[in-house]
């Protein structure tokens, strides 16, 4: 299955995980920023569920728009789903489904526990203490909002992308941009993130018979 959501949306959820450790003589990450993450993590641990509104934008090296995608994320304990006009993601901690509208296919894959897969969860809290280096750039607008923007480096050097800037206040994570070394930056912007809302176990899960005909891969 080619799946769009996952080329766009990967650039940003899956591929920012690295299993290396900071390498000696690599340098030291900022202790402002790091207070600031810490305090992001844990204000976000807190949060029994989470749903939110986000925009995926995707431009080029000059600063070209080449795409936008818009959606919904769901998020509770391991669990999680990504709603995209024609493309799904969900997972229930332990199984993760990924749905493709336009071909009516949905393909399994059962999670790995070792792995260390960015979730929506993890972009939220402590991916960052072992496979980046970070330092606190200042204060910026963003949206006519006052920010703190963070920039993340990645330990690991072989990863598609060079940099990550996070846009923070009031210790919550509002925007992301990632940097790819081929020049485009995807930038994934948060809105209308709701914290005590009840979200229902079953909404991370794929039920079939509301998707008549639907094509099973399952490669679990």
């Amino acid at each position: 299955m080619k799946s769009l959501f996952l080329g766009l949306i990967g650039s940003l959820f899956f591929s920012l995980s690295a299993s290396a450790q900071v390498p000696k003589g690599m340098g030291k990450s900022d202790a402002d920023a790091k207070k600031i993450l810490d305090a992001t993590s844990a204000k976000f641990k807190g949060y029994k569920s989470v749903t939110a509104k986000f925009v995926l934008k995707i431009e080029n090296a000059s600063g070209k728009s080449i795409g936008t995608k818009s959606g919904s994320v769901f998020m509770k304990a391991t669990k999680y789903r990504i709603s995209m006009p024609g493309q799904e993601m969900f997972s229930d901690g332990s199984t993760t489904w990924s749905y493709e509208k336009s071909s009516n296919e949905v393909t399994i894959n059962k999670i790995d526990p070792a792995s260390n897969s960015i979730t929506p969860q993890k972009l939220f809290t402590n991916f960052y203490d072992k496979d980046f280096l970070y330092k606190l750039n200042g204060k910026v607008k963003v949206g006519g909002n006052d920010m703190l923007e963070i920039e993340l480096t990645p330990v690991d050097k072989s990863k598609p992308f060079h940099k990550v800037l996070l846009y923070i206040s009031n210790s919550t994570i509002y925007s992301t941009k990632v940097y790819e070394k081929t020049g485009n930056r995807y930038t994934y912007s948060v809105s209308n993130m709701n914290t005590t809302s009840v979200v229902p176990d079953n909404i991370f899960v794929f039920d079939a018979k509301k998707y008549p005909g639907v094509e099973v891969v399952d490669l679990r």
